[in-house]
């Protein structure tokens, strides 16, 4: 399901190739991906015990530790609130990938928010939470839309989050992001040195002279826009342990990585880990590299090796289309995210 979505978005895409160049998305290109409906109403329960259905992991019904149970809680008989402030609450298994329950849902909408500030998804009547039960708020209509549909496109038996490779970028962004901002750009920092895109194979090796030249070929253009783009030139090196870049990129690409929106970190931050390459990444949000080049570039050596030995099934296979999601999909929720 999440390959299916992320096909059909990245076809429109295509058809507008600066859509993830910043600041140059048209709001044109955001109404044509995903036409789900954008506003609901509430309607009101004649039976208050039956509001308010949560999903969580630390409700005093449960009979068990199991955070992937799904029970019904009865509004409170002190509580203010009424019926149509019922909503539905993710577990924390949710960032996991566990499947989390049936299905308990018919239509999916999206509504602008209460206090006018992003737009939530609606599940029926109800408003979807964060697994932290916080208002899952986003700060777009075309992304709201887009997680609505991963929502509609799921099955009865079961709701499961590994299909719904957008929803969780959004969790994370909306909450992990905001309490570990530093933490999350020390970490890509820490790895800088030895980004993929900095290590050269041998060039005086038979073994890999043919990976050396495709290296030339495909990856110095891009070292070359880094040092146009930051005035500084990239170092290359043929060791495991990495090598030292210029204090001055260091410096740039980690002011860079400062000035992101939530958003922009936390699909930054999803696009370096799957590529191994935080230039490949931060290549992706300023519009120099397409989805498909920078899976080229992710996997120009293994690929080499499949070319040579032979592809293997169940192996190879799922490695490339699990980084076509992992890559696709946070390429897709940095364009929607950003506001015209």
């Amino acid at each position: 399901m999440a390959n299916s979505l992320i096909i059909k978005t990245l076809n429109s895409i295509k058809r507008n190739p600066k859509f993830l160049t910043t600041f140059s998305s048209q709001s044109q290109i955001h109404t044509r991906l995903f036409t789900s409906i954008a506003s609901a109403q509430e309607p009101q329960s004649e039976d208050p015990s039956s509001s308010t259905f949560t999903f969580s992991s630390d409700g005093k019904t449960q009979k068990n530790d199991n955070n992937s149970s799904i029970y019904v809680k009865a509004p409170s008989s002190n509580s203010q609130t009424t019926s149509s402030s019922s909503s539905v609450t993710m577990p924390m298994s949710f960032m996991t990938g566990s499947i989390v329950g049936k299905r308990f849902y018919k239509e999916v909408k999206v509504r602008e928010s209460e206090d006018g500030v992003g737009w939530s998804v609606m599940l029926d009547y109800r408003t979807l939470k964060t697994p932290s039960k916080r208002p899952l708020k986003l700060p777009t209509l075309p992304l709201a839309k887009a997680v609505a549909a991963e929502w509609e496109y799921q099955e009865t038996d079961g709701i499961r989050p590994f299909s719904m490779p957008l929803m969780k970028l959004a969790c994370t962004a909306l909450e992990r992001v905001p309490l570990t901002r530093p933490k999350v750009i020390e970490h890509l920092m820490k790895k800088f040195n030895q980004d993929l895109v900095f290590c050269r194979a041998p060039e005086d090796n038979i073994l890999t002279r043919g990976v050396h030249e495709r290296q030339v070929e495909k990856i110095d253009p891009l070292l070359d826009w880094v040092e146009s783009e930051f005035g500084f030139k990239p170092v290359v090196y043929s060791s495991f342990y990495g090598g030292k870049q210029e204090d001055g990129l260091i410096k740039a690409i980690e002011n860079l990585l400062k000035k992101t929106d939530d958003c922009e970190l936390a699909a930054i931050d999803a696009m370096a880990s799957a590529a191994h390459s935080l230039i490949i990444a931060i290549g992706i949000c300023r519009g120099k590299l397409q989805i498909e080049d920078a899976i080229e570039l992710i996997r120009l050596e293994e690929d080499l090796q499949v070319d040579k030995w032979g592809l293997v099934e169940g192996g190879h296979d799922l490695d490339i289309a699990d980084l076509k999601v992992q890559i696709s999909s946070a390429a897709v929720f940095l364009g929607l995210s950003r506001r015209i």
